[in-house]
């Protein structure tokens, strides 16, 4: 099993200055390792990956820290960039089980490190009813890696996409 992406870092949020929010984040491509029976990925996707997420934030205000682990189901690579989504299991703030979506883009030179979440900014419709909820998340769903790394960092393992390995796929 080949490692295909790693960070820890602790990131710069725009709407939560004084926080401290780090995630840690261990997603190795596993091709083909969850089927999917009746659809047309009977042997599941080249994206099928194996892994931790794990997220904490501190309130600055209150010293209140909140945490979260999620299971990654799946992780695609491009270059410096990847895109992972995970099942939430166990969590204190009330969403396990539901699917967040991560990226996360190897900076170099002037450019550092940067990582993107599904929620708060992201992930958000309006239903027939004009009352807005959270759509489930996609596999590899995930923004673009809009948060700085200001502290840590990470590492983006690019793996190309496995064909198939059933005749006549």
């Amino acid at each position: 099993m080949c490692r295909s992406a790693h960070v820890r870092g602790r990131i710069s949020y725009v709407f939560s200055p004084d926080d401290e929010i780090w995630f840690t984040v261990d997603a190795r491509a596993k091709p083909y390792s969850r089927p999917l029976p009746g659809t047309g990925a009977p042997d599941g996707l080249p994206t099928d990956a194996v892994g931790t997420v794990r997220y904490s934030h501190r309130v600055a205000a209150t010293g209140v820290v909140h945490s979260a682990r999620a299971a990654v189901d799946c992780l695609s690579t491009g270059g410096p960039v990847a895109t992972l989504t995970a099942a939430v299991t166990t969590s204190d703030t009330g969403n396990a089980s539901e699917r967040i979506g991560l990226s996360i883009h190897r900076g170099s030179g002037r450019d550092g490190d940067r990582l993107g979440f599904s929620w708060d900014v992201a992930d958000l419709d309006l239903g027939p009813d004009q009352k807005p909820y959270r759509p489930v998340v996609g596999t590899c769903m995930a923004p673009a890696p809009f948060a700085p790394v200001i502290r840590g960092g990470f590492t983006v393992h690019h793996v190309e996409l496995e064909a198939p390995r059933t005749p006549g796929r």
